[in-house]
């Protein structure tokens, strides 16, 4: 019966496909609901022939030889896939496959309730009530910005980034966008969007969603100089990757009016968040709740399953990253 190491617990109904593929003793799940540590990962993926880890969990060289030589997938539990290194799984013929497609309307939704959340002040006026300090309605108390008919500026147009901009047709904005390809001039009708460069999209936003894959070159995209480039009244949205934000760089754009506001679904450094965020009133922090819906978490636990089981029957994993070991 082969072995296979689950990170954290995930929906039942992953982990009952995999025990009824491949046997009720098949799947051993780290017992913890927390995130697992170097030396208990070390442990736990020891002789496994398949390893189900999440985001929060690195896969480097060390883990997998480890594992050894029967192990024979890494199938992530997330779209991305930065905590693995795929080049050193790719030399060792392993495949890594991740949980792509499902979690895009769902993200979406999550950027639109934290744009409306920083727009609104929705956080800031919550707290102010739990607080006490709420004495009755007032005409200037925690005034935020409106969002209808603002332009909505998108870094990153894959499916994400096109899923925001459908739901900004209801608000009436315009949408600007910056992307490795542009979109079909049909779509860019729909969604009344406009292709340009960095610089417009800073010069020109209102409100900026960031919808890029970490890579070299998006690494601190955002810092000190594009917060500068940005209106005074404009709200920064990152729900991509964390490191695309130069946090500190942030916070003091934020402490000193450069920007609005900004909401954060994503870190430089999970679940370490820059302290000097931390005292900004005018951010709202998320924690990573991105794909964090009852039906996309159990879809993304089925995927992820799913890879696994076809894998270790003989069969190609459906959403492999690295095909060419294949």
């Amino acid at each position: 019966m082969p072995r296979i190491f689950v990170t954290r617990s995930i929906p039942d109904n992953g982990l009952k496909l995999m025990r009824d593929a491949l046997g009720a003793g098949s799947v051993d799940v780290f017992p913890h609901d927390r995130v697992i540590s170097r030396d208990e990962l070390f442990t736990g993926a020891k002789g496994a022939d398949a390893l189900l880890p999440t985001l929060a969990d690195p896969v480097d060289t060390a883990i997998m030889d480890t594992a050894g030589p029967q192990l024979k997938i890494i199938a992530n539990y997330a779209v991305g896939y930065n905590n693995i290194d795929v080049k050193a799984a790719t030399e060792r013929r392993i495949p890594v496959t991740n949980t792509p497609g499902v979690l895009t309307e769902t993200t979406a939704d999550l950027t639109w309730a934290i744009l409306m959340d920083t727009a609104r002040r929705i956080s800031e006026g919550e707290r102010y009530v739990r607080g006490g300090k709420w004495q009755g309605w007032a005409p200037q108390l925690l005034l935020g910005a409106d969002v209808h008919g603002k332009t909505l500026g998108i870094f990153g147009m894959g499916r994400i980034g096109q899923a925001v901009a459908r739901r900004a047709v209801g608000f009436g904005m315009r949408v600007v966008y910056t992307s490795r390809g542009r979109l079909e001039p049909f779509l860019e009708r729909q969604l009344n969007a406009r292709l340009v460069d960095k610089a417009t999209l800073l010069a020109e936003s209102d409100f900026i969603s960031i919808h890029c894959p970490l890579l070299p070159e998006t690494r601190h995209a955002f810092g000190a100089v594009e917060f500068k480039a940005m209106k005074k009244s404009a709200c920064l949205i990152n729900t991509s990757r964390g490191p695309v934000v130069d946090e500190a760089a942030l916070a003091a754009a934020l402490k000193a009016g450069d920007i609005f506001a900004a909401g954060l679904d994503v870190f430089e450094e999970e679940p370490k968040i820059h302290p000097d965020l931390l005292t900004c009133e005018n951010a709202v922090l998320v924690p990573h709740l991105g794909s964090a819906s009852l039906e996309t978490r159990a879809k993304m636990a089925e995927i992820a399953a799913s890879n696994i089981v076809a894998r270790l029957q003989g069969k190609t994993p459906p959403n492999c990253v690295n095909p060419e070991v294949l």
